[in-house]
């Protein structure tokens, strides 16, 4: 019975100690995400705003309205946005784990330059933006001095005038800010892995390729999963960037779905719409995390 008592005490003041949280959950993160559910399925504009009588319910009329047209901004967004994702975690994860491989290792300066690395991921995601924004500009900009004085150009490339260049533009911007992080998780991966087993692997005669595939990458594989998946999540939501550097132009060429719905809301001020959209980016951020959740549960099963 003293057991149980102590049991049922610990319990209670578990709840009591979570409370806080929870009610800055309910707050912060439920009311305003229940909330922008039910805008979603209103029609809240300028015009009626400020009068509840006037917000109609529509149903999923939004969301039809954003995906009905084969050229919609929405559909464009969305394909942008997984085409940035995509590029971003592809070359942010090779480079990181790249240098995860370098900086794992002991050398003269290696805690200067791994520290010198974090320079990208410590700096506010806004100046970035505003330092590549002037990196790839038009005229004066580093990257097209750079590229004239190789000779490879011969004249400035107007990198975030042009639809194209401009997505390579914030996709290189992006991956800078990110390799840092990629870097480090990955780190904190390899320094799991038992010195024993290269030994055993370098007795038996494994090579270094051998080494890196068939021990290195499968016993850090739950750190990999985990940068991916956070990677994915990180980038996916991205406004900030692609807001200071381009503003999803020109004519939406890097309109991501983030930009798209800040946009429809307060620049064009349909709020209904706007919900939708950042609903849509919701949806598809929580069906990852849930992915995620699974992933470390069964994980931490197999363990």
């Amino acid at each position: 019975m003293d057991h149980k008592k102590k049991l049922s005490s610990a319990g209670k003041m578990g709840l009591l100690f979570s409370l806080p949280a929870v009610i800055y959950m309910l707050v912060f993160v439920g009311y305003p995400t229940i909330s922008n559910f039910i805008l979603s399925f209103k029609n809240v504009d300028v015009f009626n705003f400020a009068r509840s009588a006037d917000q109609q319910f529509v149903g999923i009329a939004n969301y039809r309205e954003l995906f009905s047209d084969p050229n919609s901004v929405m559909l464009k967004s969305v394909g942008n946005t997984l085409l940035f994702t995509v590029c971003s975690i592809f070359f942010q994860f090779i480079i990181g784990f790249i240098l995860a491989l370098l900086f794992s290792k002991r050398f003269p300066a290696s805690s200067f330059f791994r520290g010198a690395s974090m320079i990208s991921w410590l700096l506010p995601v806004t100046v970035a933006g505003l330092l590549f924004k002037f990196i790839f500009a038009s005229s004066g900009g580093i990257a097209n001095q750079m590229l004239m004085s190789l000779h490879l150009i011969k004249k400035p490339v107007d990198w975030l005038l042009n639809g194209n260049t401009a997505m390579v533009a914030i996709i290189v911007a992006n991956i800078w800010i990110g390799i840092p992080f990629n870097m480090m998780l990955l780190i904190t991966g390899l320094t799991t892995v038992p010195a024993d087993i290269y030994e055993s692997a370098k007795i038996d005669g494994a090579g270094k390729l051998q080494t890196l595939f068939y021990i290195t990458i499968p016993v850090i594989k739950p750190a990999i999963m985990s940068v991916l998946t956070l990677g994915f999540v990180y980038t996916f939501k991205v406004f900030d960037l692609v807001w200071v550097m381009t503003k999803g132009g020109p004519i939406n060429a890097t309109e991501l779905v983030s930009t798209y719905a800040y946009k429809l809301s307060f620049e064009e001020f349909e709020f209904s719409k706007g919900a939708a959209s950042a609903n849509i980016l919701f949806l598809i951020l929580f069906i990852v995390g849930l992915f995620y959740i699974r992933l470390i549960n069964q994980e931490e099963e197999v363990m």
